[in-house]
This record gives C-alpha cells, structure tokens and sequence, in this order.
C-alpha cells in the first residue's frame, strides 16, 4: 500500500501547485522533493514538532531511522491516511491528509515515541509525548498500543493513558479521555476492540473492555465493560441499542438512536 498511495500524494501535490502556486515551494518541501512516503512524512513531522533546543534534523533521524527500522509504522500509517480519506467528510484529498490533519499528525508521533519506548529510550520517548501535546494538544503516553486504521477526528483534547489498548479501525473524536479511576498501578486503562467509534467529549475510565463494534455517545462516561455491537450514552452510560452497522468507527455515525 505505500507505494501505491505515495504515487496518489504526488499526483495529488501536482495538482495543487497547479490550482494554487503559493503553495508550490511549500508542497515540493513536503512531497515532491522526496522519493517515498517515509521520507516525507518524517520531513513534515520534524518540522512541526521541532523548537530551540531540538532541531528539525535531529527529530527527521529520529523518525528515519524508526522508519527503517520499523516497516509496520509505515503500514500502520498508511492504513491512518486511507481511514481519514474514508470516514472524514470534510477530507478530499490523501495529501490534506498528511499536511493539515492535526489528528493523523499526532497519531504518528506517537508511534515514533512508542517505537523509542519499546527500545528501552524512554527518556526520549516522553519528550516526544511532551512535544506532542504542546503542538497538537493530544496527549498520549508512549506506552499506549495503537493498531492501524485509526482516525483521530479533530484530535484537540485526546488524552490517552499508559496502558490503554487501542485495536484496528477505530474512530476516537475530540476532547476525548482513556484513563484510569484514580492514581492505582498496573494494568489500569480501556482496551477498546475494532470498529468501535467513541464520539466527542467521552471519557472511558478504568481498565474495562470496549466491545467490537462498539458506539459510545458523546459526552458520556464509561466506567464499566460494554458489550460488542451495543450503543452506550449517558452519565454513567448505559446501554440504549445497537448500532446500525457492523463498524460505527467507519461510517462515524453519532445518533445514537439507530
């Protein structure tokens, strides 16, 4: 799939020089001047989280070489660009995705800082988390587990604990918390399965299950297990049907009476 949609990005970034020419040099930074997606991806995401004291060359090596090293960070980026071009009704191009979406941004630097995590370099793993939630206002730990095909709608807000576990295909909107109940040790975060969509303002607490196929309604607080395939809403949320379809998180459906 890289490949693939990398020849979709320069097509797309063609196209956008042609339509707008003050976006030339910015767009040719971005992806015309390199010859794959690693390559700008970690040019766009350096130059977004660098400062004074970390320049963009040194967070473009750190990614280079996560990249290299990791050829699941890219596949699991592609499918992120693929479920935002799908479920997001506001995106019509792969390239906005990669230059603009704030939400696909930090869900990247997040999977640098769990690749440093896993490599025993913590330290530098929550600068990364630091830097993450200054810039995009999403605060991950690197700790988290993050499948692929994941959305992070609008993204403002996100605060995702230690040892949350988020699987593939899953829709999470803004303001939204995975935490824990209190300051306990261990295992104590949500594991929210496939297809589960988990609408703005929610806060899911506590080491419980989100089921597949899930829905959970916005501004609702979850404190305890929800069944596969069951809509939730409320203070506490309780169950109030099913969703209309097998995977809310893919057609981002926030009624929750269907």
């Amino acid at each position: 799939m890289p490949q693939k949609l990398w020849q979709q990005l320069k097509a797309e970034a063609q196209q956008v020089i042609q339509q707008e020419p003050l976006l030339a040099n910015y767009v040719s930074a971005c992806v015309l001047d390199h010859d794959s997606l690693p390559s700008a991806l970690s040019f766009i995401l350096a130059n977004k989280l660098s400062d004074d004291v970390m320049p963009a060359a040194t967070v473009q090596v750190l990614f280079d070489n996560a990249f290299s090293e990791s050829s699941d960070i890219i596949e699991n980026a592609s499918c992120d660009i693929e479920a935002v071009f799908e479920r997001d009704a506001a995106v019509s191009t792969h390239l906005a995705v990669i230059l603009y979406m704030k939400g696909f941004q930090s869900l990247q630097v997040h999977r640098l800082a769990h690749f440093l995590w896993m490599n025993d370099r913590k330290e530098l793993a929550l600068f990364m988390q630091s830097q993450n939630s200054e810039v995009f206002g999403v605060d991950i730990h690197p700790a988290c587990r993050i499948g692929r095909g994941v959305m992070l709608d609008h993204a403002t807000g996100i605060v995702i604990g230690e040892t949350t576990v988020i699987e593939d295909n899953v829709s999470i909107l803004q303001q939204v918390t995975l935490g824990g109940t209190g300051n306990e040790k261990g295992d104590r975060h949500p594991k929210i399965r496939s297809g589960v969509l988990i609408s703005a303002g929610a806060k899911v607490l506590g080491n419980i299950e989100i089921g597949i196929g899930a829905k959970i309604g916005a501004g609702s607080v979850v404190l305890n297990d929800v069944e596969p395939h069951t809509t939730v809403v409320g203070i506490p949320a309780k169950a109030t049907g099913k969703p209309c379809t097998e995977m809310p998180s893919e057609t981002m459906n926030q009624n929750f009476f269907d």
